[in-house]
């Protein structure tokens, strides 16, 4: 779990997303950029990746991303990534098994952050990261990974 001291260690991984991205303009680039970045930087996750809003199905389709082969489409408003995306709200999950409707992608994931993506008040979708550990994910990786979208819409 990253601890207090290791804010320091999002301020770096956010200012290493901003100089990886800052020369590009391809969105699919850069979100497969940053999900290697996530995989590389975060300990104890098994995915780190996007799902984008497509309007005309109302689903988060599968975007890049780091890990097992994942579920293709989510419906808005459905699983983690589902709910959060609808409610445009951050969500922790400490115990995925837990989640009324969780969407159990890789029978290993046990806790889930999921942080949605708007920009300019327009739908993208969500950055998704999974662990196998419970617990994983604390206040202080809500904080550092919204500022990460932050960084991140910037270049998307």
């Amino acid at each position: 779990m990253v601890t207090e001291t290791n804010m320091t260690d999002y301020r770096m991984l956010n200012k290493t997303l901003e100089s990886l991205l800052e020369d590009e303009t391809n969105r699919i680039a850069n979100l497969s950029n940053a999900s290697s970045l996530l995989n590389q930087t975060l300990k104890d996750i098994n995915w780190a990746g996007f799902y984008l809003y497509d309007e005309e199905s109302d689903q988060l389709v599968l975007g890049p991303f780091q890990g097992l082969p994942a579920c293709v489409r989510i419906d808005n408003g459905k699983g983690v990534c589902g709910t959060a995306f609808r409610g445009n709200d951050v969500f922790v999950v400490d115990n995925v098994h837990e989640f009324p409707g969780h969407i159990a992608c890789d029978a290993n994931s046990n806790s889930e952050i999921v942080v949605p993506i708007y920009k300019d008040g327009e739908p993208i979708g969500v950055l998704d990261i999974d662990s196998p550990v419970f617990d994983r994910f604390s206040e202080e990786d809500r904080l550092g990974l919204i500022e990460f979208v932050e960084v991140l819409k910037k270049y998307i």
